[in-house]
């Protein structure tokens, strides 16, 4: 993934990218979609983590989303 990408676009992408690989789509349980399944409780959402384990695959994660207006991003190469 490119470093050029914004937050919205990069999570957009990340989104896209497990629905691809399940085939396009996800049943999920509307709990996932309350306030505590996505954020801290306190109205900050949490983040996601993507990190490479090898050249050929990626990790996904969710993971607090730190303070400061970057939001953390960071790209990393494998």
């Amino acid at each position: 993934m490119s470093g050029q990408l914004s937050p919205a676009d990069m999570s957009h992408a990340m989104l896209i990218a497990v629905l691809m690989h399940h085939g396009g789509s996800m049943d999920l349980p509307t709990s996932a979609f309350e306030a505590d399944a996505l954020g801290d409780g306190s109205g900050a959402h949490h983040a996601v983590q993507l990190a490479p384990l090898d050249p050929t695959t990626m990790r996904l994660s969710v993971v607090a989303r730190p303070p400061g207006g970057d939001a953390g991003i960071e790209v990393r190469d494998a």
